[in-house]
């Protein structure tokens, strides 16, 4: 739900110039930052959960490691956003269009969700 909430973010905020660039994508930095946002609201999430009544003996002390990300599956991760921001603009734009709208409204965006999740 948190990813679905940053990507539908990450589509409303996004200004796309009236020519986009195909070499133009998000930056490392940002996905990497919202990447660690959602798995730091998991890691606590689930330290909620795991605290019930165990019994705590030698060795059973959980090691908590950072979650990371490899530098090339941020690309990745940063290219397949690209590409499902630009195609929801593009949806959304239809949709628009077939209204007879010039600006794109949230509306828009929560009509073709479903099907834009789906197809993704």
């Amino acid at each position: 739900m948190v990813f679905v909430s940053a990507l539908c973010l990450l589509v409303v905020v996004t200004r796309l110039p009236p020519r986009f660039e195909m070499d133009a994508t998000f930056d490392p930095d940002l996905i990497h930052a919202i990447f660690k946002m959602v798995w730091s609201r998991r890691a606590e999430r689930s330290e909620e959960i795991d605290v019930v009544d165990i019994e705590v003996g030698a060795g059973t002390a959980k090691k908590s490691r950072p979650t990371t990300a490899n530098p090339s599956a941020l690309r990745v991760s940063c290219e397949l956003l690209r590409l499902f921001v630009t195609e929801a603009i593009e949806r959304t734009a239809i949709i628009a269009e077939a209204e007879g709208i010039i600006n794109i409204e949230p509306t828009h965006l929560e009509r073709i969700l479903p099907q834009l999740l789906l197809d993704f």
